[in-house]
C-alpha cells in the first residue's frame, strides 16, 4: 500500500469512528447499524460484553444517553483489509443513572468490506 493510500484509508476509519461517536450522541441507531458489524460487541470499562442488539436498546431508553465529546488523541494501525483505531475522547454520558466527563480510550477493531470501513468490535477503557 503506498503511503497516499495508507493516508486515504487511515482519513476513512477516523471518519467512521467519529460517526461512531456522533451518531451514538443522536441516538441514529439505523445509521449506526450501518457501520458496526452484525456482531459488534461493546467491552464497557467495567469489564461487561454488551451485544450490539443490548447496547441498542440501551441507547433507545436512554440507559445510556451520549451528550458530546471531545476528542483527546487517535491512533491508527491498518494490516491490508484489516485495522485497529486507538482513541481517546473526553466524553459527557450518562450511564446507567451516573452523568460524568468520561476519560474514554476507545480501542477498534474494523474490516474494510465493500470498500466500507465495518467496525467490528469496541473496547471501552478509562486514561
Amino acid at each position: 500500500m503506498h503511503i497516499e493510500n495508507i493516508d486515504f484509508e487511515k482519513q476513512q476509519i477516523l471518519e467512521v469512528t467519529r460517526k461512531l461517536t456522533d451518531l451514538m450522541i443522536e441516538r441514529n441507531l439505523l445509521e449506526l447499524n450501518k457501520i458496526l458489524d452484525n456482531h459488534f460487541t461493546l467491552t464497557h470499562i467495567t469489564g461487561y460484553v454488551q451485544s450490539k442488539e443490548e447496547w441498542f436498546l440501551e441507547i433507545e431508553s436512554e440507559r445510556m444517553k451520549y451528550y458530546s465529546f471531545k476528542e483527546v488523541k487517535t491512533s491508527v494501525k491498518i494490516e491490508g483489509d484489516k485495522a485497529i483505531f486507538t482513541g481517546q475522547n473526553l466524553l459527557d454520558a450518562r450511564i446507567w443513572g451516573t452523568r460524568n466527563n468520561w476519560r474514554l480510550q476507545q480501542t477498534m477493531n474494523l474490516e474494510k468490506r465493500n470498500g466500507n470501513w465495518i467496525i467490528l468490535k469496541s473496547t471501552a477503557t478509562t486514561f
